[in-house]
């Protein structure tokens, strides 16, 4: 695993790159699925950079980015969110990162976050623990859910799909406190670094969390589905803890807690 690690944190240096590059610069921004849906150069050329660096040197590998789709199956897949935060992105709202995750025959075994804007590299291997900027990280030891510091996001369809906005409602209810900044994958990372107690959202992709699962877990975090059940990568839901709050945050989600 030295080889891919060092692969994937090249790569996602590389990224970091061309996300200054172009917040210095200035970038043209589209849509995708809607307005509030942004995709920008960056964003483009993020992912081209990184598949042509890692398939550069593992041919033989599958590739999932989300701005090109699935590049064949293999038993090592990586997947990656060549800028996840983009509407931060584009604002200029200095939280977004890249993240970069593999896959070997249907198990995540590592994962890197890189924060562009702080140099924040977070990075796991499975069963080597979890690390920030070469500091082992564990997560928060906080037992109980008043007093916890929580996180969540909404889909770009929210006048569409407002589960999500029960749930929030019920936490607020709580008097909990919550923060919405905007990418999940650092958002995850931050669980992992004991900066939030937990994190829950509704409909991301495996892009958006692949790379920071591995890295909540080896920080010794939980993650699972609404239900509690064990995460699966495209389940419409996520709930990630340290571990001591989650079935507290399983229960206030859904209104029994």
């Amino acid at each position: 695993m030295d080889a891919l690690l060092n692969d994937a944190i090249a790569a996602a240096r590389l990224a970091r790159g061309i996300h200054l590059y172009y917040q210095e610069r200035g970038f043209a921004v589209d849509t995708k699925t809607g307005p509030t849906d942004l995709v920008t150069q960056a964003d483009r050329e993020t992912e081209a950079a990184i598949k042509e660096y890692l398939l550069g040197r593992y041919p033989d590998h599958a590739f999932l980015g989300e701005e090109g789709g699935q590049e064949r199956e293999a038993e090592y897949r990586w997947i990656v969110d060549p800028l996840d935060g983009t509407v931060n992105f584009a604002h200029r709202f200095p939280f977004f990162a890249v993240s970069i995750g593999l896959e070997v025959r249907g198990r995540l075994e590592l994962g890197v976050v890189l924060d562009s804007t702080r140099d924040e590299l977070f990075w796991a291997v499975r069963g080597r623990g979890a690390y920030l900027n070469g500091r082992a990280l564990r997560v928060s030891a906080t037992h109980r859910l008043i007093g916890s510091l929580l996180a969540t996001g909404f889909p770009y369809d929210v006048n569409k799909d407002q589960e999500n906005l029960t749930y929030f409602e019920r936490v607020l209810r709580k008097g909990l406190t919550v923060r919405r900044p905007g990418a999940a994958a650092l958002d995850l990372s931050y669980v992992a670094a004991g900066r939030l107690e937990g994190f829950w959202e509704v409909k991301l992709k495996p892009w958006d969390v692949a790379a920071a699962i591995v890295i909540v877990e080896e920080a010794g975090g939980r993650i699972t589905g609404i239900q509690g059940e064990p995460y699966e990568l495209g389940n419409r839901y996520i709930v990630a803890t340290n571990g001591h709050i989650h079935q507290q945050l399983l229960e206030t989600l859904h209104g029994s807690g």
